[in-house]
């Protein structure tokens, strides 16, 4: 590659420090299969022969299996993963092999190779996502009837559904699989034929080389598409989205399963032992995916602050696109069905989310809303309530004990329908809302997801849109 412009060979520390080999072997099967297509578009562009173009495709193929099968060695003396298939594939066949990369550019390669790895990995993680919004509206369905006090502040504030938080994940998913879809097009251009920067000067059938690799349709410019890696950062963000999304949940888990919640039992399959001390069951599944969020978020920042700087068009520094988003796509891959399967196996403590209504004076806003429904302003209303909370917590009950002297004494509003009013139950079904957590609002809205995202039976299916 160094051809006859250099009189010297490369530093020895230079040459591990330019090489890609290490990681971006990753896209063997990428690159093969563009320059499986390449080789189609030479000859019909009559730059190749059908002999020659019938030798590069079986060298290309040998070249996969010995990959896949674990007998190809790697070269950091050629870089990386495009110039080890080449001159690998110009050993096997001769000639025709350095025929190959005429009119093309490792930019315009490597680009190809990323969109098409990127695409997959996008469809990959829409897939999973989808496989955890499962796995949230069953468990949503299985606890339909349990109450449990929602918080603020990490306050107790509202009594909610069970399910109704379980559907709020749903939420952050469904947007966090949409996002994965909008990467999945984001990449689906095609930049194969750009050249170095230029475009190509041989008359390559661009379209040919998008229906082959199936692309959704070309690239307009060859200087941006030998330079956008805007589709790797849409898949980092919609990972690093998800993983956010997933410390969050994991957070509630964490503290739910703890005996000072025990709001949940966390599987043994999920769990694990300590060295020293017996008695421990230790939510690392959940702690694993908090921790991991930075890592990609991390992955999100780092390529960010690559291409902030970069003038056009293609840069060295954009080898550093790929080992964040391998690491994310991996992160990813060890998370999701971990995740899935905590969210399967985890069982709840009815009787425990039933002790834990009592206290935290959740019917409070029960109390406002009964005055106001009675006539009085609502900020007045809001400062009558919180003097019976006052009153309670001097007594020692709860609101539903608090007697109805008491409460007539803070207002003559007050009446002898007051305790049956303020039961938790009636909140509940006062939040009849679209997204409230009424109970028939709840129950119509699982059943909507269960019937829209059905459960994987064996693991997940292959990527789908």
């Amino acid at each position: 590659m160094r051809g006859g412009r250099f009189g010297a060979d490369l530093d020895r520390a230079m040459r591990d420090l330019n090489a890609s080999v290490d990681f971006d072997w990753r896209l063997f099967a990428e690159d093969i299969r563009g320059s499986q297509a390449w080789a189609e578009a030479l000859r019909a562009a009559g730059l190749l022969s059908e002999g020659e173009a019938d030798r590069i495709r079986e060298g290309l193929r040998s070249i996969e299996e010995d990959i896949l099968a674990g007998r190809f060695q790697f070269s950091r003396d050629q870089e990386d993963i495009h110039m080890n298939v080449e001159a690998a594939l110009v050993e096997r066949i001769g000639p025709a092999g350095e025929k190959l990369h005429t009119g093309r550019s490792r930019n315009d390669q490597v680009a190809t190779d990323l969109r098409l790895f990127v695409k997959a990995a996008s469809k990959s993680a829409a897939v999973e996502a989808a496989g955890l919004i499962a796995e949230l509206a069953a468990a949503a369905r299985r606890e339909l009837e349990v109450v449990v006090p929602e918080y603020t502040h990490l306050q107790r504030a509202q009594p909610v559904l069970l399910a109704h938080h379980f559907l709020a994940y749903v939420e952050m998913l469904i947007r966090d699989r949409g996002r994965f879809l909008h990467a999945r097009d984001a990449a689906d251009v095609c930049p194969l034929g750009s050249g170095a920067c230029a475009g190509n000067q041989f008359g390559i059938d661009r379209e040919l080389l998008r229906q082959k690799l199936g692309f959704r349709e070309l690239s307009r410019n060859s200087m941006d598409a030998v330079s956008d890696r805007d589709f790797v950062a849409d898949y980092l963000y919609a990972a690093a989205m998800l993983m956010v999304h997933l410390s969050r949940l994991a957070e509630d888990l964490i503290l739910w399963s703890s005996a000072e919640f025990g709001l949940v039992r966390l599987d043994d399959a999920v769990t694990t032992g300590s060295s020293m001390l017996p008695q421990k069951r230790n939510p690392d599944a959940a702690e694993l995916a908090r921790g991991k969020a930075g890592r990609v978020v991390g992955c999100l920042v780092g390529l960010l602050t690559v291409l902030k700087g970069l003038p056009l068009t293609y840069n060295k520094d954009l080898q550093e696109d790929k080992e964040g988003l391998f690491d994310a796509v991996d992160t990813l891959k060890a998370v999701l069905p971990v995740m899935r399967l905590l969210v399967k196996t985890l069982r709840v403590d009815r009787s425990r989310a039933a002790a834990l209504l009592k206290g935290g004076y959740l019917e409070a806003l029960g109390v406002a809303d009964y005055l106001t429904r009675a006539g009085l302003p609502f900020r007045e209303a809001h400062r009558v309530a919180g003097a019976a909370v006052r009153r309670a917590e001097a007594l020692g009950v709860g609101l539903p004990e608090l007697p109805l002297s008491e409460y007539k004494a803070l207002s003559p509003k007050f009446g002898p329908d007051l305790h049956q009013a303020i039961r938790l139950e009636g909140a509940l079904a006062r939040n009849d809302v679209p997204g409230g957590t009424a109970p028939a609002r709840v129950r119509a809205e699982v059943a909507r997801l269960v019937r829209e995202f059905p459960p994987f039976a064996e693991g997940p299916p292959g990527p789908q849109d």
